[in-house]
């Protein structure tokens, strides 16, 4: 095994795939794996803690407090009450990271995947201004205790104009997604690299936004990639296309931002085949409008890669999609698609194309509509292969929630 592993290939290859506890094990068997592991250069680059036990969520105050004790000099010999709400919450994980910088593992780190954890907005400012992490790359998505808007503040300041240079380590943060499954996270899957915002139409984030991350990634947009971006509708200021086409009346309503987070990905419109403010295209849009693909590369820690759909090569050209050949796709938030887009088929239609009509005007000249209650909108088209008519008493219901129900009978 270790003639084996002593070839450097062999090695990087093998190591992103063993958690950090098969490692550390390896590494005390002898001096020799041990001589191996800490002085062979990306050993662990990639540190994923969501399959260890203790830094699992952990609601005993008292085991909490106990965890936390590792994480610093700090003494606790008074009361449990002296213990601060950060303490509590991310205790056991840094716990964890306090034991993995004893072993002088720490600064070697720059992926960092903590999903799913209890992660603090404190532990993350810390990771920012602490010289000990090299962390470049982040991952806190389905993370319990994070306080978002404390951690918008953190990301804002630390990406604030007139910083020291150098200063901000991180490069890249997966905060907006789901947390990757097993499958994903061994690199057994690398084909939904494709499909993650450049070929899978529709909606990409279903968490609710919260208020402020359009703001913090127009701030840091310059800085820090994430696993989003902004919405390019022409109802924001930051769009091409901002003043040059008509907006309805429904997108311009009160609900209407200077920005918003694309939530959607969708392709060409229906008839004209593109979007007032063009494509997002991977390897002609600007580095800084690229979104981080899921699920996160075990084998490199650079933010071009992360953001580098499966099919594109490092010069930004080949690929699939559209005439050149290269990924694209439009970003769009759900305002900026609402009575536009179908949820069935993945139409929808521009504003360039299509204005939606008013309230007072007749329901025939739309191209969007809710026939079901527990449908999304859709099309014309998609409405008539799913509705149906009772030929009893002449009562609609829909084919995909009909509970039942025939063309003879309605339940």
């Amino acid at each position: 095994l270790f003639s084996l592993l002593s070839n450097s290939l062999v090695l990087h290859q093998t190591v992103p795939h063993l958690p950090i506890s098969s490692l550390l094990s390896l590494a005390s068997a002898s001096r020799s794996f041990k001589a191996l592991l800490h002085n062979s250069p990306g050993v662990f680059r990639h540190l994923d803690l969501t399959t260890v036990k203790r830094a699992q969520p952990c609601l005993d105050r008292s085991t909490s407090t106990s965890s936390h004790r590792e994480a610093g000099p700090v003494v606790y010999d008074r009361f449990v009450a002296d213990v601060t709400e950060d303490d509590v919450y991310s205790g056991p994980l840094r716990g964890v990271l306090a034991t993995v910088q004893r072993r002088d593992i720490l600064a070697s780190v720059q992926t960092l995947v903590l999903d799913g954890l209890s992660v603090t907005a404190e532990l993350v400012n810390d990771m920012l201004v602490d010289p000990s992490f090299s962390v470049r790359i982040l991952s806190v998505r389905d993370c319990a205790n994070l306080n978002e808007a404390k951690l918008m503040q953190t990301l804002r300041f630390a990406c604030r104009r007139g910083r020291a240079a150098n200063a901000l380590r991180l490069k890249g943060l997966y905060v907006f997604g789901s947390k990757d499954s097993s499958r994903e996270a061994g690199g057994l899957n690398k084909s939904s690299r494709a499909s993650s915002w450049y070929h899978n139409h529709g909606r990409i984030i279903s968490k609710k936004i919260t208020d402020g991350w359009a703001e913090t990634l127009l701030d840091c947009q310059s800085s820090i990639r994430f696993d989003a971006v902004l919405c390019t509708g022409p109802r924001h200021q930051n769009s091409p296309a901002f003043g040059r086409v008509p907006v309805s009346s429904y997108s311009s309503s009160a609900r209407a931002t200077p920005w918003a987070v694309a939530t959607f990905a969708v392709g060409g419109c229906a008839v004209c085949g593109t979007a007032p403010e063009g494509f997002t295209v991977h390897g002609e849009s600007p580095e800084e409008n690229l979104p981080l693909l899921a699920p996160l590369l075990v084998h490199s820690s650079n933010v071009k890669a992360a953001c580098r759909p499966a099919g594109a090569s490092s010069s930004g050209s080949g690929g699939l999609g559209g005439s050149s050949g290269r990924p694209r796709f439009v970003p769009r938030c759900l305002e900026c698609i609402r009575e536009r887009y179908c949820f069935s088929c993945d139409q929808w239609w521009c504003e360039s194309c299509y204005q939606v009509p008013g309230q007072h005007q007749p329901l025939q000249t739309r191209k969007i509509q809710r026939s079901c209650w527990e449908c999304d909108p859709n099309c014309d088209d998609c409405v008539t292969h799913t509705s149906r008519t009772c030929k009893s008493c002449g009562g609609g219901y829909c084919l995909v929630h009909y509970d039942g129900s025939t063309e003879t009978h309605v339940s």
